[in-house]
């Protein structure tokens, strides 16, 4: 059966999705009316196979492209229908994003790249050096991206999209491009990061190890998302808490 709602009803989402509809041409359906809820603070992962639509629904979900029909709310405010400016302000403002291939900027220092947001949202700029803290790179403000391993370039893309403290955390494969350790560091890291901020988390993955952190996890198939299983190798990989805890 498809996901519905499975949030409290006196409490507003994080990002509710009614009839969410998407195909290009007649002929490829990619969401077909989805509904589906994400609790503040919740985390949840995304699976299914290349080219059903995992990245087209994060896009979706942005504002970064348009459904056909349907609704998207993010922390109770309807994106759709909404100009390219005031798009612009609520993912500035309200969504962070971490991406398979980092997107750090390479002439930038962390505290620069992580600063970002906080420039952008007019926030005070001493924030960076404590979020960079906060994800164990504290002392290293000044350092330049090319100093640092891919599990760190990674460290400080979440503390980029955490910083300004989003409602809404959207996450492309983040562990894409990382061996299995650096992986279970960076997840177990950005679980936790995410979740002492109450910002709700979609992660799309191919990684049944990196799905393991997550509350919940869901298929997208057929145009709606389904609720998955994982392997028992990868069922306890990560320890599983509550999503407000």
């Amino acid at each position: 059966m498809p996901v519905r709602n499975q949030s409290s009803p006196s409490a507003v989402p994080a990002l509710e999705c009614r009839g969410l509809s998407k195909a290009y041409g007649a002929s490829r359906i990619v969401l077909a009316g989805l509904d589906f809820t994400l609790a503040r603070g919740e985390f949840v992962a995304v699976m299914g196979d290349s080219g059903v639509g995992k990245s087209t629904l994060l896009n979706l979900i942005a504002g970064l492209d348009r459904a056909d029909s349907g609704d998207v709310l993010i922390d109770g405010e309807p994106i759709n229908g909404l100009d390219d400016d005031a798009a612009t302000r609520l993912r500035r403002q309200k969504l962070g994003f971490v991406f398979q291939a980092f997107h750090v900027l390479p002439h930038l220092t962390l505290a620069q790249n992580v600063a970002l947001p906080l420039l952008l949202n007019d926030l005070p700029l001493g924030q960076a050096a404590e979020m960079l803290a906060a994800v164990g790179l504290a002392g290293r403000d000044a350092d330049l991206p090319r100093q640092l391993s891919g599990g760190e370039l990674q460290r400080v893309a979440i503390a980029r999209a955490l910083v300004h403290r989003p409602r809404l955390i959207l996450a492309d494969e983040p562990t894409g491009n990382l061996d299995p350790d650096t992986a279970h560091d960076v997840l177990t890291l950005f679980r936790a990061q995410a979740r002492s901020n109450h910002a709700a988390t979609m992660m799309v993955t191919h990684s049944e190890a990196a799905a393991a952190f997550a509350d919940r996890v869901l298929v997208l198939r057929g145009g709606h998302l389904h609720a998955g299983t994982l392997s028992a190798q990868h069922s306890t990989a990560a320890p599983q808490a509550s999503p407000h805890a």
